[in-house]
């Protein structure tokens, strides 16, 4: 038996080790996301996806290459709530949606345009911006008419 300050050296190694393997993982798993997100951006302009897919893959890719997130990521939890889980679960499901040929398709597209910039949706950024705006004025609001305020 171990003395209580000594450690397994090789135990503690293999630890690292498993930290760096899932470290690895997390990294091919967050590019992986990047190029579905492209993958949609390209089908949701392609004419064979159905109109309803096509929609709801305009939200998701607008919100997923706005500049500005709907919940601040310096919200505690909930910041970073829509982009670990919320995200990838509407990357999920509209990649179910979309037919698998169009997929194929707009994965060669995606695969060449990974090496450009990430193309920006400033439409959403200022129609999330507007409803930031408007919360704001709408609490304020409120909270003058509690006070009895004009």
């Amino acid at each position: 038996m171990r003395p209580a300050g000594v450690y397994n050296r090789r135990a503690f190694f293999r630890r690292e080790a498993d930290k760096g393997k899932r470290l690895q993982k997390l990294k091919r798993w967050a590019r992986a996301l990047k190029q579905d997100i492209l993958v949609l951006y390209f089908a949701y302009q392609d004419p064979r996806v159905p109109w309803f897919a096509r929609l709801l893959t305009l939200c998701l890719v607008a919100y997923a290459l706005s500049p500005i997130d709907l919940i601040p990521d310096f919200i505690p939890v909930l910041g970073y709530l829509d982009d670990l889980i919320l995200v990838p679960l509407g990357v999920f499901l509209m990649l179910k949606l979309i037919p698998q040929p169009v997929i194929d398709d707009c994965r060669v597209k995606a695969q060449a345009r990974l090496g450009e910039a990430k193309p920006k949706n400033w439409v959403a950024a200022g129609l999330i911006i507007t409803v930031w705006i408007v919360l704001t004025l709408w609490v304020g609001y409120s909270l003058m008419r509690l006070k009895g305020s004009p």
